[in-house]
């Protein structure tokens, strides 16, 4: 029995075993080390090694060259008949990052050491003897720090190992992950980092937009998206990215509905209610839901007495923002339309209580359901903390059930070319009135359904 019980784990020692056998260096490396440091399970186990790629494809019967050329192989291992596939990396020098993303060559090295100097932060930069980690009690005793990792953690620092600049203009995807680990960690940028940062926010264009979208991502789902959002403005990389979001700062809103502030305030009480683990659609649908109010902000008329704020539109414009966001930043077409409909159908919940049948069972057949009331529980809970509509709706959503919401259609396309229509434009009005009468139980049977549309119109 290893000392973590965990097939993931037991793979990764497995291997550093067999390079251990192989006359090989081999060690656990990154944030794994660190993970297991905070106590924390890690959710993989990456492996670092003296051995050439070469050498690594040949010692294990089922690899696969990822990044061979970056001296990184993944080792294929099944336990349970579950595929694990770990990370096996050689130590490497890197040369000059000529593309502020990837270096143009690289030097395979032998010394643990000066593999861990090109990594990006010192609570990243610790190595595990793994196998002296089995034999003994305590795992800190078992920890190669070359860096100042261990302290780091227990400063809760995020600081970039050598010259902050460096490390940045090397990779400038680093400039998020240290906005990441810090939201994620609850840790402070350590100052000399966090200025380069700032001195370099700009250049975070010449990262791909699918990086910098997986990014940021990661920082809305991992736990602690407000912390995340205020480190990314502090840092000044919001302004870069996503100056919409930036643009909600100072656009107060009328306080009988929002008394906890304006746009901006309201938006990050919002992400406060974003759990670990919630959907990329949940998250981007609550981050963007009012970035139409800054465009749409109207003033109270002076001479109204009783007149105030409006977002008159602010649904639409909303819309339009977030698909040309959502198009920048490469998201799929099956994302972009939940996060558009999470943005579009957003302030509906206002009428819920008021809807006909045929229109609320419309509304709570919506597609993911549930990321909308989990929107619409946030709104609230970010405002005025009336519950009553999210409750309602969650109520009539059970009560309906599936068979009721979204029912076998009484009449169809098929029924009206056989009662004589001309298939054309018209079927659908047709067929909207029909199920609008259906929905509403006004109409039970395809008879009934065929001589409402006959009475309207006739063939």
């Amino acid at each position: 029995m290893s000392r973590l019980n965990d097939p993931r784990y037991e793979a990764a020692l497995r291997i550093a075993l067999r390079l251990r056998e192989l006359g090989h260096v081999a060690y656990f490396a990154g944030g794994c080390v660190r993970d297991m440091l905070l106590g924390v399970v890690p959710h993989d186990f990456d492996v670092a090694t003296d051995a050439t790629p070469e050498r690594v494809m040949a010692a294990f019967s089922r690899t696969e060259a990822v990044g061979a050329h970056f001296g990184v192989v993944l080792v294929i291992d099944k336990v349970d008949g579950e595929r694990i596939a770990t990370e096996v990396a050689t130590f490497r020098h890197d040369g000059a990052y000529s593309d502020g993303r990837r270096p143009d060559a690289v030097r395979f090295s032998g010394d643990p050491r000066e593999d861990v100097l090109r990594r990006d932060f010192s609570i990243n930069g610790l190595l595990l003897d793994v196998i002296a980690y089995e034999a003994c009690d305590r795992l800190q005793d078992c920890v190669l720090d070359y860096v100042g990792g261990r302290s780091d953690l227990e400063a809760k620092l995020v600081r970039a190992i050598g010259e902050p600049k460096l490390r940045f203009a090397e990779d400038k995807l680093r400039m998020l992950r240290a906005v990441r680990f810090a939201a994620r960690l609850g840790f402070e940028i350590e100052l000399r980092t966090l200025r380069a940062i700032q001195s370099q926010a700009a250049e975070i264009h010449v990262v791909s937009a699918e990086r910098v979208r997986d990014e940021l991502t990661k920082i809305l789902t991992e736990g602690h998206a407000r912390r995340g959002f205020e480190l990314l403005d502090q840092c000044g990389l919001l302004q870069q990215i996503l100056p919409e979001i930036v643009k909600m700062k100072g656009v107060e809103q009328p306080p009988q509905y929002h008394p906890e502030g304006d746009v901006w305030v309201h938006t990050m009480m919002l992400l406060e209610h974003l759990p670990a683990g919630a959907s990329a659609t949940l998250a981007w649908g609550m981050l963007l839901h009012d970035v139409g109010k800054p465009a749409t902000f109207t003033a109270p008329d002076p001479k109204k007495p009783h007149d105030r704020i409006r977002f008159n539109g602010h649904v639409e414009v909303g819309v339009a923002m977030a698909r040309a966001i959502l198009n920048r930043l490469r998201f799929s077409n099956e994302e972009t339309e939940q996060i558009l409909a999470l943005v579009q159908h957003h302030m509906q919940f206002g009428d819920v209580m008021k809807m006909k049948q045929s229109t609320l069972k419309r509304f709570l057949r919506l597609p993911k359901f549930d990321e909308h009331l989990a929107l619409h529980r946030a709104d609230v809970l970010s405002s005025n903390k009336n519950l009553e509509l999210y409750e309602f709706a969650k109520s009539r959503l059970d009560e309906l059930g599936e068979e009721e919401i979204r029912p076998k259609l009484l009449l169809t396309g098929a029924d009206l070319t056989a009662a004589g229509y001309r298939p054309g434009p018209g079927f659908r009005e047709m067929l909207t009135l029909a199920e609008d009468a259906q929905l509403e139980g006004a109409v039970t049977t395809t008879e009934e359904a065929l001589a409402l549309v006959r009475a309207r119109f006739p063939a």
